[in-house]
């Protein structure tokens, strides 16, 4: 089993290590590393950061600095698109 010391170096663990050392690889995790968490040697789990999720924008934030004109769903002249095929 590793130590505590060992713990701050590995990058895979078995599971009773993960276990009795979960606070340890936490730290790690939050300061951006990954850990493998293995059974029998065998990788089973992966720990990593949770990326923080963006807050919704508030509805209304650039009201009055957007202008959008009065044709911008119109088609596009056929002059825009050259060699495009015609329907």
């Amino acid at each position: 089993m590793a130590t505590a010391e060992e713990i701050n170096h590995l990058d895979t663990v078995n599971v009773h290590e993960a276990k009795t050392h979960l606070s340890r690889l936490l730290e790690r995790v939050e300061r951006g590393d990954e850990i493998v968490i293995a059974r029998a040697g065998k990788p089973v789990a992966k720990l990593v950061p949770i990326h923080e999720i963006q807050r919704r924008r508030p509805l209304g934030k650039y009201k009055g600095q957007i202008w959008m004109s009065e044709d911008f769903d119109e088609p596009l002249p056929w002059q825009v698109f050259p060699g495009f095929p015609l329907e």
